[in-house]
């Protein structure tokens, strides 16, 4: 036998036993892949586990903050008159139909619907978000929008003013288009997010330029104001503003969960 011929031999027989090394070193690999599979998934396919769980994903709510045992009682110690439900409705109202009019490119479906209690700011976002989709000719579609649960996640006084911030879960289709492409997000698959609306309290009467607005102090006699939401000074009698839809108003909204290009 000639020396080429055991060279040749030789050669594949390396590339025999690589071969074999190879395929077992694959079956071992592929069944730990099936049994990682089958765990997380209860499916031998990785890529239908994926799949699953996207799906199981899409119809899932996100949990929310909820603070509400905590903070409502902080908040009605400071406002008497205050009702959970009465602006847990105006708060998930306001967001459906912000969505709607980016949807729609048309702040006005927000401003024909809610004319009261909405600040400059909260109005100015759902503008700006228009304007910026006009600007990269881009149409955002928000559809079957569904509020799951809101609670109320913070309570906090700073400069002169009451914030209460409530947390929406909320779930919808949401896809970007451009010339008829979709750009992200899916015209199929339901996306679940969070929500944060707040709403503001102004104390300060300078800040509001109302002569009776609910200050620290009465705004005939000075005195402190000890119930944010008392029709009268207790010292004096004078009148300030009562609690209402009118003084608490929509402040800002924005999505917790915000990821999207």
């Amino acid at each position: 036998m000639s020396k080429g011929t055991v060279t040749l031999l030789v050669i594949a027989f390396v590339i025999c036993i690589s071969c074999g090394a190879g395929y077992v070193a694959y079956r071992i690999v592929r069944e730990k892949l099936r049994r990682f599979s089958r765990a997380a998934f209860g499916t031998d396919s990785i890529a239908e586990g994926f799949e699953q769980q996207a799906k199981e994903l899409a119809v899932t709510p996100k949990s929310v903050s909820a603070m509400t045992r905590i903070f409502l009682p902080q908040i009605q110690r400071d406002f008497p008159d205050f009702h959970m439900e009465q602006f847990k409705d105006k708060v998930e109202n306001a967001l459906v139909l912000a969505l709607q009019a980016i949807s729609a490119t048309d702040a006005g479906i927000f401003e024909h619907q809610i004319k009261e209690g909405v600040s400059e700011e909260f109005l100015a976002q759902i503008k700006n978000r228009i304007r910026e989709n006009e600007t990269e000719a881009v149409t955002e579609h928000y559809e079957q929008i569904k509020i799951h649960q809101t609670e109320i996640s913070n309570y906090e006084k700073k400069q002169g003013t009451c914030i209460i911030t409530f947390q929406s879960a909320i779930g919808y289709l949401h896809y970007c288009e451009k010339a008829g492409k979709v750009l992200s997000g899916s015209k199929e698959l339901l996306e679940q997010t969070r929500y944060n609306v707040q709403l503001m309290y102004i104390q300060n009467e300078k800040l509001t330029g109302m002569d009776n607005a609910v200050g620290t102090t009465c705004p005939n006699c000075g005195a402190p104001i000890t119930n944010l939401g008392a029709a009268y000074c207790e010292y004096c009698g004078s009148a300030v503003t009562l609690v209402n839809l009118k003084v608490w108003t929509l402040h800002s909204f924005d999505e917790t969960d915000y990821r999207h290009s």
